[in-house]
């Protein structure tokens, strides 16, 4: 079993959130005012680093719940099994943070981290204080504090076999505490700083596991959460 907390979790290096700090460009915004949709993005290899450049605008309709069907091509052997990131993708989860197209996520998930360690976790980027969204209905398992993640939130989906890790959170929702039944697109937290984020570049560290007989919150084997709603060959 891996850890998806713990020494194993490195968050945000300087270097990768550097980069990623450039499209951190969504606004706050509410339900009548809903935050804008950020640029979409690619990533242009210069020598040994990356730069990230805006991408030429998309034309039509673009709508978040359109889900590219998996491609058995994917790689996804040593990112959590095929049949784990199958099963989640068909209850079609809720993108963590609002007004976040599919398009718009980077694989952040092998990124190296302190220590060589795996990044095992999707960044996403956004203004501190963007609503932090439970991705399916769950149970809050457990709200912890760490050095490395900082104020950080444990949810189970409904039967207990897969755990969803959200981390840097400002804080957590009113009322929120360990134990509560929680609804998909509920707010549950708020994007901060926290643990060992860059104070520049604010963003939620997501991270999702499947669970191990024992049920144990902190102790689960990785899958990346990029493929949850992106193929990794698009």
């Amino acid at each position: 079993m891996k850890s998806i907390t713990g020494s194993r979790v490195r968050i945000c290096a300087a270097a990768s959130c550097a980069a990623l700090s450039l499209v951190a460009a969504l606004a706050n915004g509410d339900s009548t005012n809903p935050a804008p949709v950020l640029p979409a993005v690619r990533a242009i290899q210069t020598g040994n680093a990356a730069r990230f450049v805006q991408a030429p605008p998309e034309t039509g309709p673009r709508r978040r719940d359109v889900l590219i069907p998996l491609r058995a091509s994917t790689d996804v052997t040593d990112r959590g099994s095929l049949d784990d990131v199958s099963r989640l993708r068909s209850r079609g989860l809720t993108i963590p943070l609002p007004g976040i197209y599919a398009s718009q996520l980077m694989d952040t998930y092998t990124q190296a981290r302190g220590g060589g360690a795996a990044h095992e976790a999707l960044d996403i980027m956004a203004p501190r204080g963007t609503p932090v969204l439970a991705v399916e209905d769950g149970r809050v398992a457990k709200l912890f504090l760490s050095k490395p993640g900082g104020i950080t939130l444990y949810q189970f989906d409904p039967d207990g076999e897969y755990v969803y890790y959200y981390a840097h959170l400002d804080r957590y929702a009113d009322h929120i505490k360990e134990g509560d039944v929680v609804r998909s697109g509920q707010v549950i937290g708020y994007v901060g700083i926290t643990g060992n984020a860059l104070p520049d570049a604010p963003h939620l560290h997501f991270a999702v596991g499947r669970l191990g007989p024992e049920r144990r919150w902190w102790r689960s084997t990785p899958i990346n959460p990029f493929f949850l709603w992106r193929d990794g060959k698009s």
